[in-house]
């Protein structure tokens, strides 16, 4: 089979395009023949053999996210079946032999299925958005509804899912993007209000569409550069989540005094196994019942990951990033 190799860590120079064997499921894992792999940031942080929550033994195929049919399964498997379509979610599988290739070994727990309404491009750009978006919300911010949230790069893969989640338990979404085009994506994803990125000349703003009082939550897409506003608007006794983050802040710790708000870390790699699993299996409910409809962003073929390395960390996001596999 095609798939996406890398022998040593450096750049996205380092991905090549090269034909190796077919992996075989042992018990309780699936193969899956895939038709999209999503792309996400923190495979491209892997990919330099620096990022402190996973360094993998050489050689790799990267990819957590994708989409496709079932073409095996191992023993000791009734959830699916050969001819399944699927979508795969992998980030902490205990097996995962890399979405970026036509066919993908992994945990079956990992693997849920995908509704014929939902292409597999469109399931491709789960996973990790999805799974970031679930745990941001429910699992740290403990969300509910009546609230207002807040989603800081709300074009983005994780932004637009999460603004589908909190619109679908009852709380009320301000997203902010950067551009036109992610913001009117924005919009008609359901925010009630759209923003450019929150600064203090458009404080006011946020506050008016807040009967005065900020922001309940916000979902912080790139902490270094928005974390010390946040702390200004957020309402009293506010959660902020941090999702990303790029770099150093200095903030002033006294204004987490002011309205005895939380800062919030957040990273997949530190879910404990049963929030995980209720997330993989909440994302499945989400997505059956209607409330999650991805967004595809950019996409590009299998053998132009390295392409698609040099574009993730630098595109203005608008949806998810995928890799279409033949």
């Amino acid at each position: 089979m095609k798939a996406i190799q890398m022998f040593r860590f450096g750049g996205p120079e380092v991905l090549e395009y090269k034909n190796i064997k077919d992996p075989i499921p042992a018990a309780n894992e699936v193969r899956v023949r895939l038709y999209a792999a999503g792309v996400n940031p923190n495979e491209a942080y892997i990919r330099t053999g620096t990022y402190s929550f996973f360094i993998p033994e050489l050689p790799f195929t990267p990819g957590f996210d994708g989409a496709g049919v079932v073409d095996a399964v191992g023993n000791d498997i009734s959830h699916l079946k050969v001819g399944d379509r699927v979508f795969v979610a992998a980030l902490l599988a205990k097996k995962n032999t890399g979405t970026y290739a036509q066919k993908v070994v992994c945990d079956a727990d990992a693997v849920h299925l995908l509704p014929d309404s939902v292409s597999f491009q469109e399931g491709a750009s789960l996973g990790i958005p999805a799974l970031a978006a679930y745990r941001a919300l429910f699992q740290r911010a403990k969300i509910k509804a009546g609230e207002t949230i807040l989603i800081h790069g709300a074009s983005g893969g994780v932004g637009l899912l999460a603004v589908q989640m909190a619109i679908g338990i009852g709380a009320k979404v301000i997203g902010t993007a950067s551009t036109d085009e992610g913001k009117a994506l924005v919009k008609t994803t359901g925010a009630t209000h759209v923003s450019d990125h929150i600064k203090e000349d458009s404080f006011d703003k946020i506050l008016s569409w807040t009967n005065g009082k900020g922001p309940d939550v916000i979902i912080e897409l790139l902490a270094n550069v928005n974390l010390e506003n946040d702390l200004k608007i957020i309402a009293k006794f506010g959660r902020i989540v941090v999702v990303g983050n790029r770099g150093s802040i200095e903030i002033n710790p006294r204004l987490t005094m002011i309205k005895e708000s939380e800062i919030l870390g957040m990273a997949l790699w530190n879910a404990p196994p049963q929030e995980y699993k209720e997330s993989l299996y909440s994302v499945a409910a989400l997505l059956k019942s209607g409330i999650l409809h991805p967004k595809v962003g950019d996409v590009l073929p299998l053998s132009d990951a390295e392409k698609a390395h040099e574009q993730i960390l630098s595109n203005k996001a608008k949806g998810k990033m995928v890799l279409n596999i033949n």
